[in-house]
């Protein structure tokens, strides 16, 4: 275990989004005769994105924008988190224990390429 690996939960986050999910999916059986699919829900997650990168490209002076930018920046990162939680939940993928363990890897690789780094080696890896 890593750090504060037993802090990381993303169960309760994840069970309000489905929460959340749940009541957007009524309005969509209401508007439209059926709830979105995971491939409307990740084209809504990519639409989400975009937009966060405008506000991001507005964070450092590099987009016009009018309104309130931290306000709206928190909001877009709080949604495309949401869309994220609702696709792993929805595709059986637990969040929390694909996190440390992914956390966990880049920490060992990365520090090891410091490592390298530091002794003056060549080889750095750079996963993703």
């Amino acid at each position: 275990m890593h750090h504060s690996d037993a802090e990381i939960d993303f169960s309760a986050a994840a069970s309000r989004a489905l929460h959340i999910r749940k009541l957007y999916n009524q309005l969509e059986e209401s508007l439209h005769g059926g709830a979105w699919t995971n491939r409307e829900d990740m084209l809504a997650l990519s639409s989400d994105i975009g937009e966060l990168g405008r506000l991001v490209m507005a964070a450092e002076g590099r987009w016009v924008h009018e309104g309130d930018l931290p306000k709206e920046l928190g909001e877009k990162l709080s949604e495309c988190l949401w869309w994220i939680l609702v696709l792993s939940e929805r595709l059986g993928i637990n969040l929390t224990e694909a996190f440390i363990s992914k956390m966990n890897s880049l920490d060992t690789n990365l520090s090891s390429s410091v490592s390298n780094l530091k002794q003056g080696s060549q080889d750095v890896s750079h996963e993703g």
